[in-house]
């Protein structure tokens, strides 16, 4: 189950559609902060809950001949097999609530945040374009298997490393159409591209200790900096990964956007802020019934970090639950009273002492 993507549209869109702030406002930080922490959570629940399906709960249901389908298969409206869409901005320019109006119109969108619910996508990216750059030392951009996630049933992808792509895009599926996402300016943007990086690097190498689809991830990381920052040592660098190189990192997101604009035909190109809203994008899109709802808005440079946080201390949480349920269980066992019932007891027989040692008198120990 899709618990982690379903738990975020609910809060960032459906409830988020419905609840509007003054930007800037304790209000929307205050927003912002609980929707983080919620998909944080959520987030966690999830990579535990695919490591209990894919390393026990399917292994002994295969025992007994019953084969899970390792991957989710979405489902569109035209049941058609190709890309009608793709989103070729940078991160952090509005590509998740992008994927998420895309996703209202009508279009499965796969964004990079969930490419690791798939291990057959992120593992063709593994295998074909990240590790042999890990491996040579050297940067290359490779040919993904692109059809690959048209038969997952994805008609629209968002974000890096698919944004990087258009060109081949553009040779296998010509009828498709691309949306450049921008931001106000290249210093907004690097602000907000750097506070991902420092939020995700660290937990991301930490996490894969635990869980494969992290570990995948982390090799991303390497070959994505490489690529933005036009530097190959992070191919190499042990973790944490050395920071953003903020000239290096704007020249990359202006000279892609440059090309985006120079090799995409005018009327296959939309060049989009999320604050546009619906009209823009529905005219695009050739969708006539467009939605009356407020536009989706989502993860915000503040919400990404609470995610993080969230991320990390929910896990931790849920083990020392586990483990007092477990003591007071076992405590309760030897000495037939709850662990509260027992400190209760305690200190009422501190307070009688106490009592009676300011009153002069003499306290005398029963023999255990």
């Amino acid at each position: 189950s899709n618990l982690y993507h379903r738990v975020n549209f609910i809060m960032s869109h459906a409830l988020g559609s419905k609840l509007h702030f003054e930007p800037g406002s304790w209000l929307e930080a205050t927003y912002e902060v609980f929707i983080g922490t919620v998909v944080g959570a959520a987030h966690s629940v999830y990579l535990v809950t695919k490591w209990w399906y894919v390393n026990i709960l399917r292994p002994v249901l295969k025992t007994f001949g019953i084969n899970l389908m390792k991957d989710k298969v979405v489902t569109s409206r035209d049941g058609e097999k190709t890309l009608k869409v793709v989103a070729v901005g940078y991160g952090r320019t509005g590509t998740y609530s992008l994927t998420l109006a895309l996703e209202e119109l009508g279009f499965p969108t796969l964004h990079t945040q969930h490419m690791y619910e798939h291990e057959s996508i992120l593992g063709m990216w593994v295998s074909q374009i990240f590790l042999p750059s890990i491996t040579a030392k050297k940067t290359s951009m490779g040919r993904p298997d692109l059809k690959m996630i048209t038969e997952y049933g994805y008609q629209a992808t968002a974000d890096l490393p698919m944004a990087l792509y258009f060109e081949q895009v553009m040779e296998e599926f010509p009828d498709c159409k691309f949306i450049l996402t921008t931001r106000e300016n290249s210093e907004v943007w690097f602000r907000s591209w750097e506070t991902l990086t420092k939020s995700i690097t660290q937990p991301t190498h930490v996490g894969g200790f635990a869980f494969s689809s992290v570990r995948q991830y982390s090799h991303y990381l390497r070959w994505l900096y490489s690529v933005v920052n036009k530097d190959e040592s992070f191919l190499t660098e042990p973790f944490p990964l050395p920071e953003q190189n903020k000239e290096a990192a704007i020249e990359s997101y202006e000279d892609h956007n440059r090309r985006v604009r120079a090799s995409i035909p005018k009327d296959k190109l939309l060049e989009y802020t999320v604050k546009d809203g619906w009209d823009p994008l529905c005219k695009f899109m050739e969708i006539d019934d467009c939605p009356s709802t407020p536009f989706p808005k989502t993860n915000s440079a503040r919400s990404v970090q609470v995610q993080v946080i969230s991320g990390q201390i929910f896990p931790i949480m849920a083990s020392l639950l586990v483990v007092f349920y477990a003591f007071a269980v076992g405590f309760k066992k030897m000495t037939g009273k709850s662990v509260i019932t027992w400190v209760n007891d305690k200190s009422n027989e501190l307070n009688v002492a106490f009592r009676r040692v300011m009153l002069g008198e003499e306290l005398k120990y029963k023999k255990a």
